[in-house]
């Protein structure tokens, strides 16, 4: 039997439900009589997306961060929620009240209102979220343009090292474990670093299925070539990768859940962004450009290599 992988699942989708306009992108949009209306649904699930020694409270506030994210990636704010809840019948009254205070507490947060939503019985923690919000356009996937630098929110590779030493037992240095789970359990999106830039940037997209998966989405909805000419990562990522015999490039660019955002911007809008990023607290980093072709290619030197998608994907084997 062969098995399919998501985006298989979801062109068979798209195919069935007749969209055949259908562009990917972080969010949906649709219009209810002048106003562009936003939308984002994120599903959490417990048996594949909760370590055992998270919280319920942080893992309500992450399946709200898997919306926000991409929000911020569009430079939109989101304005209001709705949460469906499929819960074990043996769940206790305080895991309830964890899951509540993790909603509200998030909702406080990023600024929205949780309007309702629905509850069910099932084996196993459930969490989806939907968000919905407002605005005049967003920032697509598809608008880098031949000359512009990009950049990332945020160094890579913290998330995937820290699922390593959660799922995996790997060790390292009490700081850098510490920083490491942190980042798995209570991931911090830009957005108001998207939404008061957006204006600056020709395309962007969330980096939660992984960075390689990102940059080779932007470059093929674009018609660009990405090179990247530095890689978005610190010291310590290579040293926990070295002392645990793990290829760096592969924490930084393909373990996922990292709620960043990739951007692209004109030359022209360099230091203004630099200095926004400086005001709001958003550590950004510059990681190469756009040129003309196909692909993504890392340069070291006068040497390119090829920069494949391995990021994370639903049913892949």
């Amino acid at each position: 039997m062969t098995v399919l992988d998501e985006s298989a699942i979801i062109k068979n989708l798209q195919k069935k439900l007749g969209n055949k306009k259908f562009v990917s992108e972080d969010v949906e949009i649709f219009k209810v009589g002048k106003t562009k209306i936003i939308v984002k649904i994120d599903t959490f699930v417990e048996g594949t997306d909760m370590p055992s020694k998270m919280k319920v409270s942080d893992a309500a506030r992450k399946s709200i961060v898997a919306c926000v994210s991409d929000f911020a990636a569009k430079g939109v704010r989101p304005q209001y929620g709705i949460i469906s809840l499929n819960l074990p019948k043996t769940i206790s009254r305080s895991k309830i009240n964890e899951i509540s205070n993790g909603f509200s507490n998030a909702s406080k947060e990023f600024k929205f209102k949780i309007l309702g939503g629905d509850t069910n019985e099932g084996r196993e923690i459930v969490f989806t979220v939907s968000l919905f919000g407002t605005t005049d356009k967003i920032v697509k996937r598809s608008g880098a343009k031949i000359g512009d630098i990009i950049f990332v929110t945020g160094p890579f590779g913290y998330t995937a090292s820290g699922l390593e030493i959660l799922l995996r037992k790997k060790k390292s240095k009490k700081t850098f474990v510490k920083k490491a789970i942190s980042s798995v359990f209570r991931p911090n999106p830009r957005l108001d670093f998207g939404v008061n830039n957006k204006k600056y940037f020709t395309s962007a997209m969330d980096s939660s299925d992984g960075l390689s998966t990102t940059l080779n989405e932007m470059a093929s909805q674009s018609n660009c070539k990405f090179i990247i000419n530095n890689i978005p990562a610190r010291d310590e990522i290579s040293e926990f990768a070295k002392s645990n015999k793990i290829e760096p490039n592969k924490l930084v660019f393909h373990g996922g859940e990292e709620y960043e955002f990739v951007f692209t911007a004109s030359k022209k809008y360099k230091k203004i962004i630099e200095k926004n990023a400086t005001s709001l607290k958003t550590p950004i980093i510059e990681i190469g450009y756009v040129t003309k072709g196909k692909g993504v290619f890392i340069q070291k030197g006068e040497k390119f290599s090829s920069l494949k998608d391995f990021g994370w994907h639903h049913f892949r084997k």
